[in-house]
């Protein structure tokens, strides 16, 4: 045999060779995968986190300025409407009543036209372009992106909250956050008055029983909160049932991010409510819960981000949400 041949036949691989070489291949990137999923997810939920952050510090910019927390408006016929304030006249939402301390002025002035006591079509107009603007704050990157979602048709008398327009091809955006409105669950009460009202219209709910920070009509100032702000919850991420994360059919996320007091973007802390993690089957309009495994990520009242375990009492998780209950918190049950 030649040397070149020789050479050649060196060369070459087996079969057996080639299919172990494979099959080594094939392990690490078995091993790999789980590695780089556990970091992706672990940049996913320090988003997440500080998304949460940045409400809160907005929050207390809102608290230095207005003197109360972030109104929770009227009900799911409303957004905001940019003449009407930060008080308990303010039909928008909570997450509304942020956009000015979040650099949005711009976006919180859309529905406006200078006058209070008048809702204009420009600024119908400019409700329907705030309802299609989505914002990377307020979605959680472990659930789903911040981009404009489905809102099915239910026949609804539309105020600012106009994305029922057949012109719009019925799209949203939505939020992956809610507000904390007390221990004691509430209905979400209504869609709201017809047109524009005040203090005296007899259509107003009773809420004295809402112990949490945000919730219909709500101006709650620091003072109230009486457990102290570092033990009080003020938003916190919400459950979602994942069949429903993109379709808007879910009773709990099927509005705007920028309603009023509705199931969507408030919740409760009942003790037999507590935080789950999404779950297929699972679709709640009151429960408090997230995509993550080790639990949920929460901003309390002093701006301070914590992750809460779903297996956390009953006990604490009430007194979480209740802003005078009197009784003390230990942190390391959260």
């Amino acid at each position: 045999m030649s040397a070149l041949a020789k050479k050649q036949e060196k060369r070459g691989f087996t079969l057996v060779e080639l299919l172990v070489v494979i099959t080594i291949i094939g392990i690490l990137i078995g091993l790999l995968l789980p590695a780089v999923q556990s970091a992706r997810e672990a940049a996913r939920r320090l988003q997440c986190k500080n998304n949460l952050y940045q409400m809160g510090r907005a929050t207390l910019q809102h608290v230095d300025k207005q003197g109360h927390y972030p109104t929770g408006g009227w009900g799911w016929w409303w957004v905001g409407d940019g003449d009407r304030g930060f008080s308990r006249h303010q039909p928008g939402g909570w997450a509304y009543n942020l956009l000015p301390y979040m650099e949005q002025q711009a976006l919180h002035e859309l529905p406006s036209d200078g006058q209070f006591d008048s809702m204009s079509q420009a600024q119908k107009d400019g409700g329907r372009q705030l309802v299609h603007t989505p914002l990377p704050m307020f979605t959680c990157p472990s659930r789903r992106g911040a981009i404009l979602y489905p809102k099915p048709v239910d026949g609804q008398f539309i105020a600012y909250n106009a994305s029922d327009n057949p012109n719009d091809n019925n799209v949203v955006a939505r939020g992956d956050y809610a507000a904390n409105a007390g221990s004691q669950p509430v209905s979400e009460y209504f869609a709201g008055p017809e047109s524009l009202v005040g203090d005296d219209w007899n259509g107003w709910h009773d809420v004295t029983k809402c112990n949490g920070i945000s919730f219909e009509r709500s101006e709650v100032r620091p003072a109230l909160i009486r457990d102290g702000m570092s033990n009080t919850l003020l938003f916190a991420e919400r459950s979602i049932d994942p069949n429903y994360y993109y379709n808007g059919k879910a009773s709990g996320d099927n509005e705007s991010l920028y309603t009023g007091f509705n199931n969507d973007n408030y919740r409760f802390t009942h003790p037999n409510w507590l935080p789950r993690q999404d779950q297929p089957g699972f679709n709640s309009v009151g429960h408090f819960g997230s995509a993550h495994s080790a639990g949920l990520h929460a901003v309390f009242c002093d701006g301070s981000v914590r992750m809460i375990r779903y297996s956390i009492d009953g006990q604490t998780w009430k007194q979480l949400g209740d802003r005078a209950d009197g009784e003390p918190i230990d942190a390391s049950k959260l």
